[in-house]
């Protein structure tokens, strides 16, 4: 079955209207958890579109790419906590 055809007209837009709205909300956030949050969601569709584009070209090895982003995503939240929990 080929995906390319779902893949390039159906679920990489939808992602990246999905960025654009989070975007949106890191820039008009009223608050600082806010626009982490957002950050965060921008991440992991970030790591969606790697997935993504792991399948479309049948690259196992992008995946590890999409690990690693994760993995910095994760130690940016919680030094945000952090950085919030001392800020109190």
């Amino acid at each position: 079955m080929n995906l390319q055809p779902i893949i390039n007209y159906v679920i990489l837009p939808i992602l990246t209207l999905a960025v654009a709205l989070a975007f949106i909300r890191l820039v008009r956030g009223p608050t600082l958890p806010d626009r982490v949050v957002a950050l965060d969601l921008i991440t992991t569709l970030g790591i969606a579109m790697v997935a993504v584009h792991a399948i479309s070209i049948n690259q196992a090895i992008f995946l590890d790419v999409g690990s690693i982003i994760a993995l910095i995503s994760f130690l940016g939240t919680i030094a945000f906590a952090y950085y919030v929990q001392r800020r109190v």
